[in-house]
Order: structure tokens, then sequence, then C-alpha cells
């Protein structure tokens, strides 16, 4: 009896810690990849305004906290290129999760708490896939599709984050604005003519909503 007692009180213990469970949304400040026209060749993409994902947190005494996310964004890009007598057009799509895992410090307030946070960030992308058309003049068409985009240089990069905002408490939710710049330790896109490539350098505006 005594030892079921004691295991039903860790069990209580246990889900009485101070998570936070929620939704982060928002849209990003800095586009996604970049692209360069050239004289044979161009590249063009079209940034997503949407980045949506579930947040969960461990609040800690002090003001402390730590924070993970799984934040997903959609990417495509489409390029072109001409020969002598063909022309080469590709269409990519696919997605982009980030799993930030972040240390949190919020500033003493009642109702209106300034915060802070940094920490570290895994960004993988998944489900992609690229059709390329071929066209041989006069009238020849082969068409192609992978899930290894030829731009394609490193599926899962690592970066540092950091983030400011504000956690309003409003009745049981907390509603927390926040501007986040990550910096990544390398590309995922790079193209052999230098006409595509993916950013390192990320600012995004999320607004989470927790309880």
């Amino acid at each position: 009896m005594r030892s079921l007692l004691l295991l039903l009180l860790g069990a209580v213990s246990a889900f009485s810690q101070p998570f936070s469970f929620g939704v982060k949304a928002g849209v990003p400040l800095t586009d996604f990849l970049s692209t360069v026209q050239g004289p044979n060749f161009g590249f063009n993409s079209t940034t997503n305004r949407y980045i949506v994902g579930p947040t969960v947190e461990l609040r800690l005494p002090f003001g402390l906290g730590i924070e993970l996310d799984a934040l997903y964004r959609h990417l495509n890009y489409s390029g072109t290129s001409f020969g002598i007598d063909t022309l080469t057009s590709s269409s990519t799509t696919g997605g982009a999760w980030e799993f930030p895992l972040l240390a949190k410090y919020r500033f003493p307030s009642k109702v209106v708490r300034p915060y802070v946070d940094a920490g570290i960030a895994w960004d993988t992308l998944s489900g992609l896939t690229q059709t390329i058309t071929t066209t041989v003049f006069p009238n020849h068409t082969f068409t192609m599709t992978s899930s290894t985009p030829q731009e394609l240089n490193q599926n899962t990069t690592t970066g540092f984050v950091t983030g400011a905002g504000v956690d309003v408490h409003v009745f049981f939710l907390h509603l927390s604005p926040e501007i986040r710049y990550t910096r990544w330790g390398a590309q995922h896109f790079l193209s052999s003519n230098g006409g595509l490539s993916s950013n390192q350098n990320q600012a995004e505006f999320l607004l989470g909503v927790t309880f």
C-alpha cells in the first residue's frame, strides 16, 4: 500500500511540473532562398509567408524557462537554362522543419513580461521533389522527377538562435509575440552556377499562444 501511494505521489508530481503547451505561428522577415538571373540561366523563388508549429516550455523558478519548438515552412523555386538547341526547366517544392531549443529569461512584471531567449536550432528538409523538363529542338521533350534536387547542398544544418519578445498573460492564456534571429552554419541549397543559394541569416516574427 505504501509503495502504491509513493508511486501515485510521484506520478502526480511528474505531471504537475510547470509545463506549457501551445502553438507558434508567424511570418519570415527574410527570404529563405536567394536567386540570381544570368545570361543563359535563371532562378525564381517565392517566399511563403507563414511559419507554424507546436511549442512546449518548461517554466523554472526565477523567470527562467526551457523552450522547444517544431516550426514548419514550405519552400519552392524554379529554374531555366538555355543551350545551343536545348531548353531545360525545373520546378522544386518541399518543406523545412526547424527545431529551436532555447533557454529563456522573463523579466519581473505582473501582466506583461519582456523576455529574451537564446539557444541552438536544427533545420532539416522534407518532402523534396524536383521535376526537370528538357526540350531538344525541334520536338523532343524529356521529363525526370527526383527527390534530390541538383542544387541540394546539405539536407540538415544547425545554427545559433537569439530572440526577444513579451509574454502577455490573459486569463489562462499566454500570448508571446517575438522577433527571432538565426544564423545557420551551412546552406541547404547552393547551385553550381551561383544562381541559387539558401540564406544563412534568418529573421522571423512569431506569435506564441500557450496555456
